[in-house]
C-alpha cells in the first residue's frame, strides 16, 4: 500500500479487529460476528488484501518459548549516508534472522534494530555479523529487562 491511507468503513474496521484478535478466525464466522453474508465478508477481505491493508496473516511465537530471551535494541551511527551503504547495510541485516526490526531513524541515532537473541554470547555472534556487515561509526546497545506491552494489533482510527 502506498502513503494514501485506505478508505475504511465500519464493516471494514471490524474486519481487520477481528483478524487482529486471530487470524485463524473462519469465514463464516467472521461473517457471523459481523452480521454479513460469507459472500460479502469473503470479498471485503480480498480488497483489503489486495489493497495492502492486510499486509499477510502469521501465527505468533512467543520468544521466551523458542529459547530467545532476551531482546536486545542495538541504535547505529554511521558517516555514510548514502544509498549504497544503506543498501548494503540493509541486504546484510536481512540475511540475520535474529534482527526482527529495523528502523531508519531522525535524531541522534541513524538505525534502531531489534534484535532477538537466547543470551549474552548469542548477541555477541550477532554483533560480530553487523560490525563486519558495512562501515558503522557507533553501535550501542540496550537489553530489555522485561517486557510492559507488546501489541502487534494496529490501532485503526
Amino acid at each position: 500500500m502506498t502513503n494514501k491511507m485506505a478508505k475504511l468503513d465500519e464493516n471494514d474496521r471490524s474486519i481487520l479487529n477481528a483478524l487482529q484478535r486471530d487470524a485463524s478466525i473462519s469465514l463464516d464466522a467472521l461473517a457471523s460476528e459481523l452480521s454479513l453474508s460469507t459472500n460479502a465478508c469473503w470479498r471485503r477481505v480480498k480488497k483489503l488484501e489486495a489493497s495492502g491493508v492486510i499486509e499477510r496473516r502469521v501465527a505468533l511465537v512467543s520468544p521466551e518459548a523458542v529459547g530467545l530471551n532476551i531482546t536486545v535494541f542495538v541504535s547505529v551511527k554511521t558517516d555514510d549516508h548514502s544509498a549504497q551503504w544503506l543498501e548494503k547495510f540493509a541486504k546484510a541485516t536481512a540475511s540475520i534472522a535474529e534482527v526482527t526490526e529495523f528502523y531508519r531513524m531522525a535524531g541522534d541515532i541513524d538505525y534502531l534494530l531489534k534484535l532477538l537473541v537466547s543470551d549474552v554470547a548469542d548477541y555477541d555472534r550477532v554483533y560480530k555479523k553487523l560490525i563486519a556487515a558495512a562501515s558503522l561509526a557507533d553501535v550501542s546497545a540496550s537489553f530489555a529487562m522485561e517486557r510492559i506491552k507488546y501489541e502487534t494489533a494496529v490501532p485503526i482510527p
